[in-house]
């Protein structure tokens, strides 16, 4: 048995875990980012966050032992720090990816609800009792929001404190103006059924833009996909033209290392078009 692979696979692996200790304070930054980024995104989701951050232990103990794994089974630790890398940040880019879908959500009910909570002021109701309506008779997801500060209202909590909290949890611009609205005519009073008309309004015409561009870039946002799995597609048809040199990509030190170096700039350009192609307006 060659123990040259298993022997440099030891020697790379310890030399990381030196590295890791050395920068163990950038590695606690990062990983407290990380777990603030994560925290905020499952606050949106509504999701629990108690135990998040034995969780990102655990998670960060298992990429430990799948690079071990992948680099005995590989005998190279150069493509199974690629691979672990891709895994470990797969789970935040998913919840990321939630909590903005469920954010675009919410601003695309939110306009509708703030016509129907004008409507509830103009015919006298309070702004409790509109909101409670809001609570009842939107859809998902506005209307798991609305249920949240109507129970904490009814609980005793001052509605100012609710709709700040609520502003901070969902981080929307549209629920930001919505809640100003409602925290300036609590403080000095005003037409608050017109204040909240025109926030509709404009609330209405930036969905209408937002959904402009989007209808615009799709194409280009299919592109993205087109040339993220283009590389393995391609990598497949050189083997029957070169085979000598296409599995040298997988047997050899250097091919190693450019293979991991194309998978990671690949990913990286897909979730960079991805980015470029959603502009926030």
């Amino acid at each position: 048995m060659d123990l040259a692979p298993l022997a440099s696979s030891f020697l790379f692996a310890s030399a990381a875990a030196l590295g890791a200790y050395g920068g163990r304070d950038y590695l606690a930054q990062g990983f407290e980012f990380v777990e603030r980024d994560v925290s905020d995104k499952l606050r949106a989701l509504r999701a629990p966050t108690r135990s998040l951050r034995s969780l990102l232990i655990a998670w960060a103990a298992t990429m430990g032992g799948v690079l071990v794994v992948l680099g005995i089974l590989l005998q190279s630790l150069v493509p199974a720090a690629a691979i672990c890398a891709i895994l470990a940040c797969l789970p935040w880019y998913i919840v990321r990816r939630l909590a903005e879908r469920r954010r675009q959500q919410l601003d695309d009910q939110l306009a509708d609800a703030m016509v129907s909570f004008s409507n509830g002021v103009r015919a006298g109701l309070s702004i409790p009792q509109a909101m409670d309506i809001l609570a009842q008779q939107s859809p998902r997801p506005v209307r798991d929001e609305f249920r949240q500060i109507v129970a904490e209202f009814n609980m005793g909590k001052p509605l100012e404190q609710t709709l700040v909290e609520a502003k901070e949890r969902l981080r929307s611009e549209n629920f930001s103006l919505f809640a100003a609205a409602l925290l300036a005519s609590r403080r000095s009073g005003g037409k608050l059924n017109e204040t909240v008309e025109r926030i509709a309004r404009s609330v209405l015409e930036m969905q209408r833009l937002e959904r402009r561009i989007a209808s615009e870039t799709a194409q280009a946002r299919k592109s993205a996909v087109y040339m993220a799995i283009a590389p393995p597609l391609i990598l497949v048809v050189y083997y029957f033209v070169d085979p000598i040199n296409t599995v040298a990509l997988f047997t050899t030190f250097f091919g190693q290392v450019l293979l991991s170096l194309a998978l990671v700039l690949n990913v990286m350009a897909y979730v960079w078009a991805r980015f470029i192609l959603t502009p926030d307006i």
